[in-house]
């Protein structure tokens, strides 16, 4: 089960009901970030999962929006106790930006590491997920957007334990991944698993115009949480200009993704009701859902082929 919180859903700057740029996500009892705008301490608090399972922070990019509640998060990482090293990623310019906005910051009890994605994407682990990190198109401002998978072990298979000799004692025990040792023989887990499992996909991506690499990470996904800037049509012209996304731009890439759901976010000042321009997402691609700040998701693992169950609160 992955769970999801979008602690901030506005884009430029914070309005009283809508704060920056930020995604909790948990899995595990472990967390970690994407983006960290403004006032995303203040969401983690009303939100009540914690500071010190914070493991990592992936930044799109270093637009104000997205990056300027570090200095607050790093500070109230050290007042829950934390120790344990805290991981930073981002795109090239990561430790200028990092090392400027930390210049208020005291001397914190843990270590910073800090981790620059290569401007061609990479491959990365963090809190027991695959996370691919793919550049898009925000004009001339180096930004990322992220796939995040959860992998599902195969279904265990009590035919080949027994065929192996396994007892049923230690069946248990492979299942949780461990080696078991019969005689002279240890037998590894995946010697009794079977047929493989559909995990969990979800992707991450604000500030960009549609492009072929967004298209290209988005297919399959269980899950996009997408920026939708701007509803309006007459705002297509500054969507443009400023290299955003308008909501039906973001409905048509899940639609020809094959996408489970769209959670649009990151909403234009401008964008005083986005509800009134969700008729035409959904002309697009009907399962498509605005995201509020607090909001929740939790995807659970999907059955067979189909895609992962996902409940919004």
């Amino acid at each position: 089960m992955l769970e999801l919180c979008t602690l901030g859903t506005g884009g430029t700057l914070p309005l009283p009901d809508r704060a920056l740029s930020s995604l909790y996500v948990r899995v595990n009892g472990r967390a970690m970030l994407m983006d960290c705008g403004e006032g995303t301490q203040v969401g983690i608090r009303r939100l009540g999962w914690g500071f010190k399972c914070l493991e990592a922070l992936f930044m799109t990019h270093f637009h104000g929006d997205h990056c300027t509640g570090l200095p607050g998060l790093l500070l109230s990482l050290e007042k829950a106790g934390r120790e344990e090293p805290f991981d930073i990623y981002g795109p090239p310019g990561l430790r200028r930006v990092v090392e400027g906005l930390c210049v208020i910051v005291p001397p914190l009890s843990y270590p910073v590491m800090l981790h620059e994605i290569p401007l061609q994407g990479g491959h990365f682990q963090a809190i027991g997920l695959d996370i691919t990190a793919f550049p898009v198109n925000h004009g001339g401002i180096p930004c990322m957007g992220f796939r995040v998978g959860l992998k599902r072990d195969p279904v265990f298979d009590p035919a080949r334990a027994e065929a192996l000799g396994v007892p049923v004692a230690d069946w248990k025990r492979l299942q949780q991944g461990e080696t078991v040792r019969i005689g002279l023989r240890r037998i590894r887990p995946e010697e009794v698993q079977g047929e493989a499992r559909r995990g969990i996909e979800m992707v991450f991506s604000t500030d960009t115009r549609p492009c072929e690499t967004l298209s290209k990470y988005c297919r399959g996904a269980d899950l996009l949480i997408l920026e939708g800037m701007y509803g309006d049509p007459e705002k297509e012209r500054l969507a443009h200009r400023n290299h955003h996304m308008m909501f039906r731009e973001a409905a048509e890439i899940a639609q020809l993704a094959g996408a489970g759901t769209l959670l649009l976010t990151h909403f234009s000042t401008s964008t005083e009701e986005p509800e009134l321009y969700l008729p035409l997402a959904r002309d697009v691609f009907p399962r498509t859902f605005l995201a509020h700040d607090g909001e929740t998701v939790t995807l659970r693992y999907p059955k067979g082929e189909e895609k992962a169950w996902i409940s919004l609160s």
